[in-house]
């Protein structure tokens, strides 16, 4: 079995990670489009998050005897659910080999920070009404204080039911909702204010040096670097998008590459009585 990030094969997570850019819209016609059966000569299978999950036997049926492959977005052993096919593999006596690609863990060097400064990687979800996590800021407190950047990755809901369609067991999906720098600073500013009022005092302020990409590795890329504040209107187009919180303290060739992508003073965006953009 091959996992594998840069060649056409037969079995492609639809959204169990993320979509390539120029997949976002009627993702199964353009990938069938670009990857035709007939002149790979290959059967193509579009696996879903669900299908990858919890149907991997499916995935590694007969992979004994023929050969299977498995393309991902990104560097193939960037999601667990990728380490647990090999796992399955290597139990069922299937041989397997992986071929790497660039992932955003390391092509977030294009905004100059370097990459031996990075701390933990973070996940920022999309908050609801009920439900509003603030655990990972206590890795961004920690890289902080140890002056290492974060990589905060933000969510993606691709093929996500509604609770009553999931209550109701129909397979309806909701619209697919990326993330945005706007969105996670915003909700990283309400992360600061509450521990303020808790009495706490936050290792990040409105005023912490952040970076915003944007469909890195693409030709419309985009990175803008100003504060915490800035980033809450900062026009970083669609998606995929990233954010990394800067550890405090720059070399001189960091802080030289981030000039390049400076956020005019201009560009702060209107400000809430409380210190949050509007």
């Amino acid at each position: 079995m091959t996992f594998i990030s840069s060649l056409p094969i037969c079995i492609f997570p639809e959204s169990e990670s993320v979509s390539p850019p120029a997949f976002e819209n009627d993702l199964e016609e353009e990938i069938l489009f670009l990857f035709k059966e007939e002149f790979y000569g290959r059967k193509l299978i579009l696996a879903d998050r669900e299908e990858v999950e919890q149907e991997a036997d499916n995935i590694l049926k007969d992979a004994d005897v023929s050969d299977v492959a498995f393309l991902v977005v990104g560097d193939p052993l960037g999601a667990t659910t990728h380490s647990d096919l090999i796992l399955r593999a290597r139990a069922l006596g299937i041989p397997y080999r992986v071929i790497h690609n660039a992932s955003i863990m390391s092509a977030v060097g294009c905004c100059g920070l370097q990459l031996y400064k990075f701390g933990e990687t973070v996940s920022i979800v999309f908050w609801t009404d009920t439900w509003r996590p603030e655990s990972f800021f206590d890795k961004v407190q920690k890289n902080r204080q140890s002056g290492l950047h974060t990589l905060c990755l933000l969510d993606i809901k691709v093929k996500e039911q509604s609770l009553e369609n999931l209550i109701r067991g129909r397979k309806l999906y909701e619209p697919p909702r990326y993330m945005t720098v706007n969105q996670a600073a915003q909700q990283l500013l309400e992360v600061v204010q509450n521990q303020r009022a808790r009495g706490e005092e936050p290792a990040v302020t409105e005023e912490t040096l952040c970076v915003g990409l944007a469909r890195v590795g693409a030709e419309d890329q985009k990175i803008a670097a100003g504060t915490l504040r800035q980033m809450c209107t900062v026009d970083l187009g669609g998606p995929l998008q990233s954010l990394i919180i800067t550890g405090g303290s720059l070399h001189p060739l960091e802080a030289e590459m981030l000039s390049l992508f400076s956020v005019p003073e201009t560009d702060s965006g209107p400000q809430s009585s409380n210190g949050l953009c509007t």
